[in-house]
């Protein structure tokens, strides 16, 4: 799976405002909704879920990341979108530091296979160090596109 699978380009976001976690998981799900790829009478109960996943455990995984993610009813197939914070957001990370790449994902409960590769290919992604420092220093949705373009094109050797 690629990015471009399932990746809102409309919905990246290359310099987030918002200084916590909720502040920044509604932030990256208005990028969603402004886009279509989520309806407006959904919002809240997304936001909702993505929290409670967040109580179950951080998916502050470490090293400046952090994939919030959830299953929910009201998507008919997997969508999702990049966020990048220059200043860091503390969110709970599993090694206490400030995340500053961000994925979310959303997935339908009956499509568990899209969610888990989604997840797969993130985690392998950002094991690469140049990636990930070249999405860090991203300032346009441009660039950040660009990057997850040649990732999928596997030009980071991973």
């Amino acid at each position: 799976m690629n990015f471009a699978d399932f990746i809102c380009r409309e919905a990246i976001r290359a310099d987030l405002v918002s200084e916590d976690k909720e502040a920044v998981i509604r932030e990256m799900m208005t990028g969603l909704k402004e886009s279509g790829k989520i309806a407006e009478d959904q919002f809240e109960s997304i936001v909702t879920a993505i929290m409670k996943r967040e109580e179950l455990g951080t998916t502050g995984i470490g090293r400046g990341v952090a994939v919030p993610h959830t299953k929910h009813p009201s998507v008919d197939q997997l969508v999702g979108t990049v966020a990048v914070s220059g200043s860091g957001i503390q969110f709970d990370a599993l090694d206490g530091e400030p995340v500053h790449l961000l994925f979310l994902l959303i997935s339908p409960p009956d499509r568990p296979g899209d969610h888990l590769r989604a997840l797969e290919n993130i985690s392998r992604r950002l094991r690469d160090d140049t990636f990930c420092r070249f999405l860090k220093q991203s300032k346009t949705v441009d660039d950040i596109w660009q990057l997850l373009e040649e990732a999928d094109e596997d030009k980071y050797g991973m």
